[in-house]
């Protein structure tokens, strides 16, 4: 019989989740290895997602988790005079009272949050030497002319202001949105960031694991994996990058 979604969120992928790890961990044995076909796959044997929403319909989605405990790290650079993209939630959540002026960039003009309309691939409407902290989650694979965009970055930076940035890499694919151009890897963002910001002044951090990785892929929620399954990390296996990268004071 065929299953439908509401029938497997009924069974909790969560549960079967931990009753796939407890049957491999029966199979693997001395070896370490799990014999082939040994692998019973469940609700999980399916070629359509459970949501293709990020998760956002089940709960906070994964790469979301990952991007909040980055930016939860290095939440004091948020400070000062502070630019977000699109709307300015996490300014308001990690910066607070930190915060003495926020601007949203959008290059939506009827977005009523935007207080600077620009394309950041060619964004000569950024102030220069203006911002202590750019806060740029998951926007660069929608960004064609990537060098542009963190030349145009860093310019808005005063020296020594923070850019606090995050991409996906292992990520399903929104194609309601037009210009989905990009996913990274850690050695691409740290090349791409350190051809304008020195390569000592960038820093590279990986999140995720085979685990997180293959529940994003299905729309899997970050409250249906466990703490310590969501901050296990597998360099081998990159939900999220993320980078702070600072301009220098001369």
């Amino acid at each position: 019989m065929t299953e439908t979604v509401s029938t497997i969120g009924k069974r909790s992928p969560s549960r079967f989740l931990s009753r796939v790890r407890r049957s491999l961990l029966r199979l693997v044995g001395q070896s370490g290895e799990i014999p082939v076909g040994s692998v019973n796959w469940g609700a999980l044997r399916r070629t359509q997602p459970l949501s293709r929403n990020f998760g956002y319909d089940r709960g906070k989605p994964i790469d979301r988790y990952y991007i909040e405990a980055f930016l939860s790290d290095w939440s004091a650079d948020v400070a000062g005079r502070v630019l977000e993209v699109k709307d300015a939630t996490y300014t308001r959540e990690f910066g607070a009272s930190r915060v003495s002026r926020s601007d949203v960039v959008d290059i939506d003009p009827t977005n009523p949050k935007a207080t600077i309309i620009a394309d950041l691939n060619q964004a000569s409407e950024l102030p220069a030497d203006s911002y202590d902290c750019i806060i740029l989650t998951q926007t660069l694979q929608f960004v064609y002319a990537l060098g542009d965009a963190i030349r145009y970055l860093y310019r808005s930076l005063k020296p020594g202001g923070v850019l606090l940035v995050t991409v996906p890499c292992i990520t399903p694919v929104r194609r309601i949105h037009q210009g989905w151009y990009w996913s990274f890897t850690e050695q691409c963002l740290q090349r791409l960031l350190s051809e304008q910001f020195a390569p000592s002044d960038v820093l590279v951090r990986t999140y995720g694991n085979l685990l997180s990785a293959t529940a994003f892929l299905y729309g899997l929620s970050a409250t249906e994996l466990g703490k310590s399954e969501l901050n296990s990390c597998d360099p081998d296996y990159q939900v999220i990058i993320a980078a702070r990268a600072v301009r220098p004071v001369r």
